[in-house]
């Protein structure tokens, strides 16, 4: 998926991706179009469990390690929140636990996200990057626990 690039290299190509649009109307349009995008997550995981407190919208969330990295997958019943987890899988899967808990991701303010999204949105964007860096978190404590049992 993003081996090859560091996280903020992908950052930076969202930067540029939405500095080709003119009004937040158009930067709208194109978070709805990539939830749209968006794989459908398997009903299977469309448990209590895997769901992110804090988003005004349902929002579903897992994450699977495998090599040292993390690969997420999500879904909601919101198109755009569909487009803003995209964005943030788009940035975060693919990469190790430490290179997650040690992005600042940027891009959401240099794009205008916090302050183009109504509070709610916010609150909740901010709940989809918690739990992604709570996964990071759990799996980079298992994987030092693993190492040390060997």
């Amino acid at each position: 998926m993003n081996d090859d690039k560091s996280i903020s290299e992908i950052e930076q190509e969202i930067i540029e991706d939405f500095a080709l649009f003119d009004s937040w109307e158009e930067k709208y349009e194109y978070i709805i179009d990539l939830g749209k995008k968006l794989p459908p997550l398997e009903e299977e995981h469309k448990i209590d469990e895997n769901r992110i407190r804090g988003c005004q919208s349902t929002v579903w969330l897992i994450a699977r390690y495998d090599n040292g990295k993390i690969y997420y997958k999500a879904e909601s019943d919101a198109v755009i929140v569909k487009g803003l987890v995209s964005l943030l899988i788009r940035v975060l899967s693919g990469h190790s636990p430490s290179e997650i808990l040690n992005s600042k991701l940027d891009f959401m303010k240099e794009i205008g996200m916090t302050t183009h999204l109504a509070q709610t949105r916010s609150n909740g964007l901010l709940a989809m990057v918690r739990q992604m860096k709570n996964y990071a978190i759990a799996f980079s404590t298992i994987n030092s626990t693993v190492d040390k049992s060997l």
